[in-house]
């Protein structure tokens, strides 16, 4: 005897419906999530490498960037992304405030050699100085 099940439009239809009014649910399991997430995260580090590692020897990446297609992300970029951008850069400037600003700070202390004209090779002295403090800087954190 074959097995009835829901064709994909209903099922879909009933998965964005009970995803809407389940929001309050979602905010309050998130909320009070936050301690057990970041200990659970942190104590998944080795399944998490051993996981990239069977990816990579898989090659899903490109199988995934494959299967999705162009089409795909240019119709999502361009409806979804769009729409949702604005406010998430809004909602994520105090971070970047916060995260840039240490990075901005060693960039003013920093000496950098005398400029000298343009296309002067020596000038490249001065990207390396700024290069190797942000690199230290990130290597750090």
């Amino acid at each position: 005897m074959a097995i009835k099940v829901r064709d994909a439009a209903s099922s879909a239809l009933k998965f964005v419906q009970r995803a809407q009014a389940a929001a309050p649910d979602y905010t309050a399991g998130v909320q009070a999530a936050g301690q057990s997430w970041q200990q659970n995260t942190m104590a998944a580090q080795q399944t998490w490498g051993d996981a990239i590692t069977t990816a990579v020897a898989n090659n899903q990446f490109t199988k995934g960037v494959q299967r999705a297609g162009g089409d795909k992300y240019a119709r999502n970029a361009s409806t979804k992304g769009a729409q949702r951008y604005p406010s998430g850069v809004a909602a994520a400037g105090p971070t970047w405030s916060g995260a840039t600003q240490p990075y901005l700070t060693a960039i003013s202390n920093l000496t950098l050699p005398p400029r000298r004209p343009k296309g002067d090779p020596s000038n490249l002295q001065r990207v390396q100085v700024i290069t190797a403090a942000l690199r230290q800087m990130k290597l750090n954190a």
